[in-house]
């Protein structure tokens, strides 16, 4: 699983499958429901550590699904697989604002979807009319409104018993010089404040309420803390990055140690944003 996240992280799989449609989604899921095989889900693979012992049964990857297309005057449908830089670049094209806070956000729509990614500029919530997705244990499909998906801070209530398949997006008219204007200053604070140079899978800490992750894991020292080729970044405390051989059971450790420091000497529990699957 490695070769599939942007950790380059994580022992074997039983079987992995990317269906390029969701016809073949809906096949696969109703296939392993009937054979009472075991699905898990993945998007582009980034905010994800696969643990070294692999993943047992399928894993199904919605990233070729890359579907978009502008279906009314300011709204659009989008696939699950597509990345959030080509839906960004789509919609300026378009001349649609609104998911300017997508610059320089990696990952794949509909891991965007599930955990409400988002910056400072906005969230998916804020633009999202509905999500539709698939029920694994059945192969049904379903469809929520933006009220049914509870998005919160970098969370919803879209279950991982399901699919994410793709959404409908309700956008606004802007200029294309005026997106662009504000995605190149956030993509521009993000490289300065980002690790480069090594595999990494985003933030790995929510922030808590009216402090930063970052700030707090610096505070109590830990920035530049290395367990083998894992490490705490010396750019960006709440970025733990893989210097190239890097095993999951490693970035496990540095996340436990960094939890009980933070917690021992900031009285903060932080909650991790990275999702961790499969068997140690």
């Amino acid at each position: 699983m490695r070769r599939h996240t942007t950790l380059k992280i994580g022992g074997p799989a039983d079987a992995y499958a990317e269906p390029r449609d969701s016809e073949t989604v809906v096949a696969l899921v109703r296939y392993c429901a009937a054979e009472g095989l075991p699905i898990t889900t993945i998007g582009g693979g980034s905010n994800l550590l696969v643990r070294d012992g692999g993943i047992r049964g399928f894993v199904l990857a919605t990233r070729a699904l890359r579907n978009i297309e502008r279906v009314a005057d300011a709204q659009i449908e989008v696939d699950a697989g597509l990345s959030t830089g080509k839906l960004l670049s789509s919609a300026t094209k378009w001349e649609l604002g609104g998911l300017e806070f997508l610059g320089g956000v990696p990952g794949s729509v509909g891991g965007g979807l599930v955990m409400n990614a988002g910056t400072y500029l906005g969230e998916f919530k804020d633009v999202t009319t509905a999500v539709r997705s698939l029920r694994l244990r059945d192969g049904e499909l379903i469809s929520r409104s933006n009220a049914e998906c509870s998005f919160g801070y970098r969370s919803s209530s879209l279950p991982p018993s399901e699919v994410v398949l793709g959404a409908t997006l309700t956008l606004e008219h802007r200029p294309t010089d005026q997106i662009k204007e504000v995605v190149t200053a956030l993509r521009a604070r993000r490289k300065e404040r980002e690790p480069a140079g090594a595999n990494n899978a985003g933030s790995v800490f929510k922030n808590p309420e009216g402090d930063h992750a970052g700030r707090l894991i610096e505070a109590v020292g830990f920035k530049g803390t290395r367990i083998g080729s894992a490490e705490c970044s010396p750019a960006h405390a709440n970025w733990f990055v893989n210097h190239g051989d890097a095993k999951a059971a490693d970035m496990l450790e540095l996340i436990a140690q960094a939890r009980a420091k933070v917690r021992a000497q900031m009285g903060v529990d932080l909650v991790l944003e990275w999702k961790c699957i499969g068997e140690d």
